[in-house]
């Protein structure tokens, strides 16, 4: 008898085996940008300018400021200058009313930018008349002469942080001891010897408003023997040293 062999049943094909789907890695960080890298360093730098300049108006609000870029720039071309600095009380006081008079009659009423003499300037198509005695400070003392507009945006932001650590008696004590009256001759002292031969306690009314006749342009006025501009300036200065005096635009800095 044949016997037959059994044929195994076909086995059907099972499921393929799911092939496991790879992790996916992370993504590799991103470079830096070096934009935000040059972000970073500029606002450091910003900082530490800004920084270095708050020491200065601190320091400076007590301790008299030693020399600025102007005087160096001026002892260089001349081979010296001549100036003394005297404390307020060494100083006549019409001296002072007579400066604020010339320079910036509203001193006592602002908060470092006369709006009003900015504004009239503008429509005038002229800057004179426009800056403080707070802006002249900020200039001669922390930075440089001329009209660039990266001096003056750093004129801007530096003179509301002298009239907020300053007094107004500091601000004008401070001008009139870094004025240049004459060439190469700076401060209220060093002036008043220079064309009276007197001490800057001891000036008149006359002779203070003569010296404050010289600014804005010392290199082309003189006190001691002023043009008929000068004089005429002159007799304006003490008239405004007396209604300022008269009607309280001096208290903030007078005792």
């Amino acid at each position: 008898m044949t016997g037959k062999t059994a044929e195994k049943p076909a086995e059907k094909p099972g499921p393929a085996p799911r092939k496991r789907k790879a992790k996916a890695e992370a993504p590799a960080p991103l470079p830096r940008s070096r934009f935000r890298r040059a972000l970073r360093w500029l606002g450091r730098g910003l900082g530490a300018v800004a920084g270095f300049y708050l020491v200065l108006v601190l320091v400076f609000s007590i301790v008299p400021p030693p020399i600025n870029l102007y005087q160096m720039s001026e002892a260089w071309r001349l081979g010296g200058i001549d100036k003394d600095w005297v404390s307020w009380e060494e100083i006549a006081p019409v001296a002072g009313r007579s400066a604020v008079a010339a320079e910036d009659a509203n001193f006592c009423n602002h908060w470092g930018f006369d709006m009003t003499a900015i504004r009239e300037a503008i429509e005038a198509g002229s800057n004179r008349g426009a800056s403080t005695i707070s802006q002249q400070v900020v200039k001669n003392v922390f930075l440089w002469q001329g009209r660039s507009w990266v001096r003056k945006a750093m004129e801007a932001m530096l003179t509301p942080v002298v009239e907020l650590f300053w007094s107004k008696q500091r601000i004008l004590e401070v001008y009139l001891n870094v004025a240049e009256f004459d060439d190469g001759v700076f401060g209220i002292q060093a002036a008043a010897q220079h064309y009276f031969d007197v001490d800057a306690k001891d000036l008149t009314a006359l002779q203070a408003a003569r010296l404050a006749a010289v600014l804005p342009d010392p290199k082309n006025r003189s006190a001691s023997k002023p043009s008929s501009f000068v004089k005429s300036r002159t007799r304006q200065i003490i008239a405004g040293a007396e209604t300022i005096a008269a009607d309280g635009r001096s208290a903030c800095f007078e005792d």
